[in-house]
């Protein structure tokens, strides 16, 4: 492994950039991320713990890296970076049904047309770090080209990073000096967990799928959607898949009837919704910082009345001032008229999971043009309406088939957010 990737001078100080090494590195990087939390300083802040493992929100990826910028010894910045293969746009695949060839209709009988998903080899920037006292030096911009370059020698044509909308140092950074332009804004949606259970529709049906039969309906129904992870089947059998369900009407199908994923997609019910389950509470933890007694009184006070009461439902906060754990859902989709009904029903179980296993929130990100959008339980003052995804092409020599340049495509409806780096 290489240890030193490249250095640079700040004056009389010397930049060092080079691959993390667990041994030596786990206190300093801690030490930039505690001083990095999320919001302005006297007021509310979020921060993460990474349960001693800083490689935690990538190591599961196909491919994966992180650097640490050094000064003088002490660690003052850090990126991670992955590399996978996604979809990037579709393309419409011609088969020529040979029996019918002599039909009067023989042009309209013999050709039909299906999507086919077109894939790209992406990489995604997250975790970028520099410490308060250190900014302004061009220390992120060292570490966003040097990941880069790790990018392009694992031969990666696009890299992409999220950030807040609102988040205007970043942006800049991204947009004005490392020549990324802003492609999508993906909702960031989170519910919290009540101290009561959700109840579930009894005219909504759930099923839980083993993985290769979830592997199955995932590849075939929504292969062509944006950002479609071509390695599917290792997410869905990562131990940190809880599991994927689907939700169908009552008296379709059920656990004992379930005829697997070709059957029953050869003929589906009227209407249906998927998704499935990562547990974040197992690679990260949250917590709160900087809220008032009043607020912390107030949030103690929900979750009282709730245990005490329990039969009036009433929506309590959980306690996030401790560090608390959350699942993310992913993988959303549905087909019919009452594919809304069915995804209800399926952040429903979803939650009441997520209190079986003492988690504080469920959280997705989802298109904002998506249209189960509206059917996803969330808290607004929890929630980002528009999270911000930038991209970069880090190559012209690299052909995209019928895509064309990715960086330039419309967004569509749908778009499937990896839980590997959520």
């Amino acid at each position: 492994m290489e240890e030193e990737r490249s250095s640079s001078s700040t004056g009389r100080v010397m930049i060092v950039v080079r691959e993390f090494d667990p041994k030596k590195d786990r206190v300093g990087v801690e030490e930039v991320e505690r001083r990095c939390e999320v919001g302005p300083s006297g007021k509310l802040s979020l921060f993460t713990d990474l349960l001693g493992d800083p490689i935690c929100r990538v190591r599961h990826s196909p491919a994966f890296l992180m650097l640490v910028a050094e000064l003088g010894g002490a660690i003052v910045g850090m990126v991670r970076g992955c590399i996978k293969t996604v979809t990037c746009g579709k393309k419409l695949s011609r088969n020529v049904k040979t029996n019918s060839l002599n039909h009067p209709n023989a042009a309209a009988a013999a050709t039909t047309t299906r999507p086919l998903p077109v894939y790209t080899k992406a990489a995604y920037i997250l975790g970028l770090r520099v410490s308060p006292s250190h900014r302004r030096m061009g220390i992120g911009l060292k570490l966003v080209h040097e990941i880069e370059g790790w990018f392009r020698e694992n031969g990666a044509e696009y890299s992409y990073m999220a950030t807040e909308n609102d988040n205007v140092a970043s942006v800049k950074l991204f947009t004005d000096k490392c020549g990324y332009s802003k492609f999508r804004t993906p909702s960031v949606l989170v519910n919290p967990v009540f101290a009561h259970r959700v109840p579930v529709s009894n005219r909504v049906a759930i099923v839980e799928l083993a993985p290769h039969d979830a592997e199955l309906l995932y590849q075939r129904r929504f292969s062509t959607t944006e950002f479609f992870p071509r390695d599917i089947g290792s997410v869905l059998n990562n131990k940190l898949s809880l599991g994927t369900f689907l939700a169908l009407p009552r008296g379709t199908y059920g656990p004992g009837s379930w005829p697997g994923s070709v059957e029953f997609l050869a003929n589906p019910p009227d209407s249906w919704a998927v998704l499935s389950v990562w547990n974040c509470k197992d690679v990260f933890t949250l917590q709160v910082r900087g809220a008032s007694r009043v607020k912390r009184t107030f949030v103690k006070t929900t979750r009282m009345l709730d245990k005490a009461l329990p039969f009036l439902r009433l929506p309590s906060v959980p306690d996030v001032f401790r560090p608390f754990g959350l699942h993310f859902m992913y993988g959303l989709g549905g087909e019919g008229q009452r594919a809304e009904k069915m995804m209800r029903a399926l952040c429903g179980h979803a939650h009441n999971l997520a209190k079986k296993r003492g988690c504080a929130v469920v959280a997705t990100e989802v298109s904002s043009r998506d249209p189960l959008r509206l059917a996803i339980p969330h808290w607004k003052m929890l929630s980002c309406a528009e999270d911000l995804w930038c991209i970069k092409r880090l190559g012209e020599d690299y052909s995209d088939g019928s895509v064309g340049d990715w960086t330039k495509s419309a967004p569509d409806s749908s778009i499937f957010v990896d839980p590997r780096e959520f």
